[in-house]
């Protein structure tokens, strides 16, 4: 504004032409007290010196004050990484989490996971039916890489013969989930009844175990944090740590 620009400069000059007037006074009573040395010479100084006080005190208040611009927001540097935030970034237009956002939602910090083959990876429901073929469902192979590659994975089954466990490996390899590195066959681990699946998941000190056998899920409800139920009914009184699911691929939708 024109008016409050005026009322500054002409502040600006007053303090200007006050301290030339107190530099000069200063100068001449300085040269004064060192030519005499006396008590008045002194209490002549001092006073002058408060007057001054006063005065500049008296200038600071009555001078316009500017008014204070908004500090600009700061640029990141080109180059730099943004911000990083809590929320979780759509995939697409859509807005839909991909498989490997679920995945880390779902198993929320579990770093090992275990999971049975038939009736959950496999289209087989039965060992007598492993025993004449294995179909990988092709539903789960995207999951499976996933979940292969977020934590360490382990697949097991209950067999009857070392034919059932050659077509469980043949099933797991033509389906392209040993190409990752994150699954493995040493990673798939086989035993002839439902006691050694439910030892193998204690001694692996699985994290998340995902089955279709009620009571191998009733006998590790103690000992793993979570557990997935697979089946098409109700697992009726659950613990508060065990799911229940019709199939692999629902719980992580």
């Amino acid at each position: 504004m024109p008016g409050l620009a005026a009322a500054e400069l002409d502040a600006v000059s007053l303090v200007r032409r006050v301290a030339r007037a107190l530099n000069r006074r200063i100068s001449d009573l300085v040269a004064l007290l060192f030519r005499h040395k006396s008590a008045g010479s002194f209490g002549a100084v001092a006073g002058f010196a408060i007057a001054v006080v006063f005065a500049w005190k008296f200038l600071r208040s009555s001078s316009p004050a500017r008014p204070r611009r908004p500090a600009a927001p700061k640029r990141p540097l080109p180059g730099s990484a943004a911000p990083a935030t809590d929320a979780t970034e759509p995939v697409g237009d859509s807005g839909k989490l991909s498989t490997r956002q679920i995945v880390a939602r779902r198993l929320s910090g579990c770093r090992r996971v275990t999971c049975q083959l038939i009736g959950v990876v496999f289209e087989e429901k039965s060992p007598e039916e492993l025993q004449k073929h294995a179909t990988v469902r092709p539903s789960v192979v995207e999951l499976l890489l996933e979940i292969s590659k977020y934590c360490d994975f382990y697949l097991m089954e209950t067999v009857l013969d070392d034919k059932s466990e050659e077509n469980a490996l043949a099933a797991l390899e033509s389906a392209g989930l040993f190409k990752t590195g994150g699954l493995n066959k040493e990673k798939v681990l086989f035993c002839s009844s439902e006691v050694g699946r439910t030892s193998f998941v204690r001694q692996l000190e699985s994290d998340f175990h995902i089955d279709t056998s009620l009571e191998i899920i009733s006998q590790l409800s103690r000992f793993i944090r979570c557990q997935l139920f697979v089946s098409s009914v109700e697992g009726g009184q659950l613990s508060a740590n065990v799911f229940n699911s019709l199939s692999l691929e629902q719980f992580f939708s």
